[in-house]
């Protein structure tokens, strides 16, 4: 089985996330694609001090009856920083025998080499790299960590990085969605419509638990 994960705040989940894990689910051809609220963000706090049963909750009903779709909340059931190699290294566990995919924005992997434990991830799974606003990878090797980069070799016939481990890197390229968390939580705590950023019963959810009127 072919099994993508994937993490963030989700504060709060919207289109683009769904988006992301549509085409990585459907280009990597995943049977799973699973989302994996952090329950402490190891790079800065979750902003407004959203809960996790909020933010989880979001993501419950923003996948509900999308095939394929599921969430996780192992983060929360840790003590500890929502490192993403840990969660990594939980999954592996859980299925020892299925191919992971850890599914990142272009803007989280030109960060990755600030991450926790980062070389382990291109060692534990694969990955794969979806194409955001402003951040295109013209070169992916030199995207890489410099202790990576010199474990890895570019594969212009499938356009993927290999690494000397047999992992790879994917890279998906499209029409990406400029949809910025921050902008959603300003205009939700403004009372004003969020509609086309966030799926319908999300948008409905955080209207009627007022969730972000308190970052006022």
């Amino acid at each position: 089985m072919r099994i993508g994960l994937l993490g963030g705040s989700f504060n709060p989940v919207h289109n683009a996330h769904l988006r992301i894990a549509g085409e990585a689910q459907t280009i990597c051809r995943l049977d799973r694609v699973i989302f994996i609220p952090a329950a402490d963000p190891p790079h800065k706090p979750v902003a407004g001090d959203i809960s996790f049963a909020c933010r989880s909750e979001m993501v419950r009903i923003a996948i509900a009856g999308r095939a394929g779709f599921e969430m996780s909340t192992i983060e929360a059931e840790r003590s500890g920083k929502s490192y993403s190699i840990d969660t990594i290294r939980a999954f592996r566990e859980q299925f020892p025998d299925d191919e992971l995919f850890f599914i990142i924005g272009a803007d989280s992997f030109l960060e990755i080499g600030t991450w926790y434990r980062y070389g382990e991830i291109f060692r534990s799974c694969n990955l794969i790299v979806v194409e955001r606003p402003g951040c295109p990878i013209s070169d992916p090797i030199a995207a890489l960590p410099e202790a990576v980069r010199m474990e890895s070799a570019y594969d212009r016939d499938n356009g993927r990085l290999m690494h000397h481990c047999g992992t790879a890197v994917c890279f998906i390229t499209g029409t990406p969605l400029g949809i910025s968390s921050t902008e959603i939580r300003q205009r939700a705590a403004a009372g004003a419509d969020i509609s086309t950023y966030v799926p319908p019963d999300v948008a409905a959810y955080i209207s009627q638990q007022r969730i972000y009127r308190q970052c006022q």
